[in-house]
């Protein structure tokens, strides 16, 4: 089952489960505010996708952390500060087969790489 992870309020995750339903494919969401964020699913994405790339440091969240924070982030404390702050993760993320630990994951919402994605 495909699954698209973030928080309901996010633009970008508007326009990707738009973009979902409007291209007929079935997805769960998962609301991080709602349902929370598992540490071992974390885990996985680190390790498939690395926390660099998961770390928002655009967002409203990055800007509101303490510059000593923000100066010494590393895997550690990436884990730690998103755990605590899930919507500091870059959003949205998209798993392809949650069954498989190896599965396709995309982050981010861009519409041709949808496209490619589920073609």
């Amino acid at each position: 089952m495909t699954t698209l992870y973030g928080i309901p309020n996010c633009d970008t995750i508007k326009k990707a489960r738009r973009w979902l339903d409007d291209n007929n494919i079935e997805f769960e969401f998962h609301n991080f505010k709602k349902d929370g964020l598992d540490p071992s699913l974390l885990d996985r994405w680190f390790k498939d996708i690395g926390w660099e790339v998961l770390l928002n440091k655009r967002g409203t969240t990055w800007r509101k952390l303490d510059d000593s924070i923000k100066n010494t982030v590393d895997e550690t404390s990436a884990k730690v500060i998103m755990l605590e702050n899930p919507s500091i993760i870059k959003r949205p993320v998209l798993d392809l087969d949650t069954t498989k630990s190896n599965s396709t994951k995309h982050v981010g919402f861009n519409e041709s790489e949808y496209t490619k994605i589920f073609s």
